[in-house]
């Protein structure tokens, strides 16, 4: 087995019902992944738990609300966290590495290339490089939905094969199986639709920030990116391996795309847009079927500060995210040239070259309205 793969472990994964850190968590599953490394299998770990781990160490009874109460209970998790990682893995003779990142650091491509090139050194040494967000200097993203969203952008950014994020449940139900008995385990998962938003609602653990539909999100960069993505239980040994191998307890997000080239990936999942593009119907399927570049005709209007080169979102009419791409146009322009003809609209606001959105920089990120799922 020769493959790279990322897991997610959240936060109600890792801690004890009292809410404080299970150290013997950390070792099952770091005894989990020691299996997959011998085996050959580069393995990342992107893990949540160092808020839940150091609000008890200071004091609070609760998993704390506010910003910088999380951020001083992180700051100290996060230690504890590491060391409990590091004391599992040393079991091994695995070297265990930190990584904090936060989501800036994808949205700069030179950051991102320089965490990438870090992570291949540390997978070429055979350690097992552990990422978590670096909560005590974010803000929003505090709010990164336990997690799931980085790790599809780690899996996403160093090309992994596939993405496992583990959760309490046994996958994506047809209903809430704590509450409806006839409640059916999905499979398998083609295609990302509204209709699986819907079934997954919403709310995590009180432990943890994430609920179903954030995992989903997660699956939907993941996949299009090119990687496959399971959400499932892992409480047994040997459980993550069968997971890797196919036979998991969960829910499996296939995708028959292809890796995208660099460019194009972190145009669609690591960028950050720096404002949106409003455009009419015959854009929108221009964009989305046609294989065309976006012109000044179809656009209604333009929201943000951007500025040529800047990745902006597009959106329809209605306020659906169509995806996102390269904007040769800043947004005065944009708002000037709107619903013009190619040639006026270039005239106008004398821009670098007739396309606002060339297609050779645009990805399609657009949720379909059916799903394509099998029990």
């Amino acid at each position: 087995m020769n493959r790279r793969i990322v897991v997610k472990i959240g936060s109600s994964s890792l801690t004890s019902e009292e809410g404080g850190l299970s150290r013997e968590r950390v070792r099952f599953y770091a005894d989990e992944l020691a299996k997959l490394h011998r085996q050959g299998v580069q393995t990342l770990l992107v893990t949540s738990g160092a808020v839940a781990a150091g609000f008890r160490r200071l004091g609070y009874e609760t998993r704390p609300k506010l910003v910088h109460e999380k951020q001083a209970a992180a700051a100290v998790g996060q230690a504890l966290l590491m060391q409990a990682y590091q004391e599992a893995f040393a079991a091994h003779d695995i070297p265990a590495a930190q990584i904090l990142l936060t989501r800036p650091d994808f949205g700069n491509r030179g950051r991102a290339q320089n965490a990438e090139r870090t992570i291949e050194e540390l997978l070429k040494l055979r350690a097992v490089p552990i990422i978590n967000e670096n909560d005590t200097v974010a803000t929003d993203e505090l709010k990164f939905s336990e997690n799931d969203t980085l790790s599809a952008l780690v899996a996403n950014l160093t090309k992994a094969d596939g993405l496992y994020i583990l959760t309490d449940i046994e996958g994506l139900y047809t209903a809430d199986p704590r509450k409806d008995p006839n409640a059916k385990r999905i499979g398998r998962i083609d295609v990302i639709s509204e209709e699986l938003y819907r079934i997954a609602g919403g709310a995590g653990s009180s432990v943890g920030t994430g609920g179903m539909r954030s995992k989903i999100e997660a699956a939907r960069i993941a996949m299009g990116g090119g990687v496959a993505t399971f959400i499932g239980r892992v409480t047994e040994p040997g459980e993550l391996v069968q997971a890797v191998e196919g036979s998991g307890r969960g829910t499996y997000f296939t995708t028959s795309l292809h890796s995208l080239p660099a460019k194009k990936k972190w145009i669609g999942f690591l960028s950050v847009p720096q404002g949106r593009i409003v455009v009419d119907r015959g854009a929108e399927a221009a964009l989305l079927h046609g294989g065309k570049s976006l012109l000044p005709a179809g656009i209604r209007g333009a929201e943000g500060d951007f500025h040529l080169g800047d990745v902006v979102e597009v959106i329809n009419e209605e306020g659906k995210t169509l995806g996102r791409g390269v904007t040769n146009y800043a947004v005065w322009q944009v708002t000037a040239a709107a619903g013009l003809p190619s040639e006026e609209a270039q005239r106008r606001v004398e821009a670098p070259r007739v396309e606002v959105i060339h297609r050779d920089e645009w990805v399609t990120t657009h949720v379909q309205k059916e799903a394509e799922i099998h029990e």
